[in-house]
């Protein structure tokens, strides 16, 4: 192959393919990061980007669950969709996991599918599925080209719908026959046709005043910032319409950037455990106004807190979800619009809400700050989070994984700006160590932290090859306290002290398995190693590992339940 075949030509003796009108309507689209476990059924996309790499970056996964949470990852801090490639069956459905969590998360994600060639279809041929019912139900939705020349046409529609309104996941099925198919004339006929641009719906201003009037009226709002601040950037308009209004904000579940953590405005975390202060601003509320969340079960504690007495306002850019809330007053639109009209025409707070306000501010700063050793091992995650507030107010993006250990970030971490924090929302395990790759990727000029679970780590963790391969500048925290932690609690809690029952797993030395990596591990044993390991696996190039060896006992920073705080 010569160099100037490289930047996209094909060679001398081969044919241009759909695979090629794929990856030029996906380039048009703005897409230009993916992820992918390469598969036979779609060769021809694969080979398409090999004479793109000057306009695409691939990065070649060990499993699709990590490839998809990459993307998740990379989608939330840039703001902008990255592309999965995965193939039929098998691909597919370890691809789904990631399309879960982008779902729930309203997180932009595009998968495409490499599927069998139609005319085996329903015949139960080699790795078969049906794609359009495997993820129906957890996509945005699920489209696919009947023809060659319908490829640029469905690539843009999946990119816009991925990014318009509520974001989300959009599956594209791409069968191997239409994909290899010799393409007649260029594939370049989408070219023209400009990114689309991110799309909330419709801005209903006639409804700004009666909004504002019952905001007004009322003695003590309390907010709920949610994802769509952080997805439309509307965190400048929510902080004016809470120092207008005088009203606290609580961030919802795995949301905390949304709201800059040091505003005295900001009243704490919606977490799995809910403090006893936020139970109490719940019940002394008058107005709830949830602001771009969609309200999800953990944030509402399985729909307890929104009681029938506490009137709802609802601000979300997707009629379906304002129709499940059964808001009092909703507003269908972009986000970060509405809270500034609303900034705007709402009457200034009175000085009673403010003190409610500044008592709140008083309960979050007291449960963020670390009291004493009060862990039962040698390292207090209380004091890991808390040493990690200098570097986020740096710049520094900190990434948590499904587990009980990201209660303690979640606790005593203060987010100052927004994108500095991902999560998965669906709760789902493995996020961490693909999560840090699309993070890097997405901000290359950021320090990225990703803290992970043992059981996590088991699950996506040999992505460290991938961050190796790839010489992503990362730090992997291993949370290693060989249990299912979150899942042994709860047995405790409900059956008493050793009801324990397939949660206790062996870990292996997670710094040695990190060097069998050509990465540099450390195990860190005392709560005083960290900061001088962390600082000296941040001047390294490359990705990282630290080993937290933490106690059994350590699981939870909510000790008593999640009334004692």
């Amino acid at each position: 192959m010569t160099s100037g075949e490289h930047a996209g030509a094909p060679g001398p003796t081969q044919m241009l393919l759909a695979g090629d009108a794929v990856a030029e309507a996906l380039l048009a689209a703005g897409i230009d990061t993916g992820f992918t476990v390469p598969g036979e059924s779609f060769l021809a996309v694969l080979d398409a980007f090999r004479r793109r790499q000057d306009r695409f970056r691939m990065v070649s996964a060990r499993h699709e669950g990590g490839a998809a949470f990459a993307a998740d990852a990379f989608a939330r801090l840039a703001g902008r969709p990255a592309a999965v490639f995965v193939s039929r069956g098998p691909g597919a459905a370890n691809a789904a996991i990631g399309v879960h969590d982008a779902k729930q998360a309203s997180i932009p994600l595009l998968l495409l599918v490499g599927d069998v060639r139609r005319r085996s279809r329903g015949r139960e041929s080699f790795q078969e599925i049906d794609q359009h019912q495997l993820f129906s139900a957890i996509a945005k939705a699920v489209l696919e080209p009947a023809e060659i020349s319908d490829i640029p046409r469905v690539v843009h529609e999946a990119v816009e719908i991925a990014v318009s309104r509520r974001p989300g996941p959009v599956v594209l099925v791409l069968p191997r026959d239409v994909t290899e198919h010799p393409l007649n004339g260029s594939p370049a006929g989408s070219a023209d046709r400009p990114a689309p641009e991110p799309r909330s719906g419709s801005h209903q201003a006639e409804s700004i005043d009666g909004v504002a009037r019952a905001i007004s009226g009322v003695q003590r709002p309390l907010i709920v910032a949610g994802e769509m601040v952080g997805y439309e950037q509307a965190t400048a308009a929510l902080v004016s319409l809470a120092e207008r209004a005088g009203a606290p904000v609580l961030a919802a579940y795995r949301q905390p950037d949304v709201f800059p953590n040091v505003h005295p405005a900001y009243a704490g975390h919606l977490e799995i455990n809910r403090a006893r202060y936020q139970r109490e601003a719940f019940d002394a509320a008058d107005l709830l106004i949830a602001a771009g969340s969609r309200l999800d079960g953990i944030t509402t504690e399985d729909y307890t807190l929104l009681r029938e007495d506490l009137p709802l306002v609802h601000i979300y850019p997707e009629s379906s979800v304002l129709d499940r809330s059964e808001a009092d007053l909703a507003l269908a639109g972009p986000v970060r619009e509405t809270l500034a009209a609303l900034a705007a025409a709402v009457e200034p707070g009175s000085p009673e809400r403010f003190a409610w306000c500044s008592t709140l501010r008083s309960s979050y700063l007291a449960l963020s700050a670390p009291v004493g050793d009060e862990a039962h091992g040698d390292i207090d995650l209380a004091q890991v989070a808390h040493s990690l507030n200098a570097l986020v107010k740096a710049g520094a993006i900190v990434l948590t994984d499904g587990g009980s250990f990201a209660r303690w970030v979640h606790r005593f971490l203060r987010f100052p700006y927004p994108r500095s924090y991902a999560g998965p929302v669906s709760g789902a395990m493995g996020y961490g160590v693909p999560g840090a790759i699309g993070a890097r990727l997405a901000r290359p000029d950021a320090p990225v932290i990703a803290f992970v679970g043992d059981g996590g780590f088991m699950m996506t963790g040999l992505e460290l090859a991938t961050a190796a391969h790839e010489q992503i500048d990362c730090v992997i925290v291993v949370c290693d306290n060989e249990a299912q932690g979150s899942i042994l609690n709860s047995q405790t809690e409900r059956f008493g002290a050793g009801a324990d029952f397939a949660t206790r797993l062996p870990s292996p030395d997670f710094a040695d398995l990190a060097e069998a990596h050509g990465i540099r591990g450390r195990r860190v044993l005392r709560t005083q190693e960290f900061a001088p390991a962390l600082g000296q696996a941040l001047d390294e190039p490359g990705p990282s590992l630290l080993h937290l060896v933490l106690d059994q006992r350590d699981i939870i920073p909510f000790a008593g339940g999640p009334d004692a705080v």
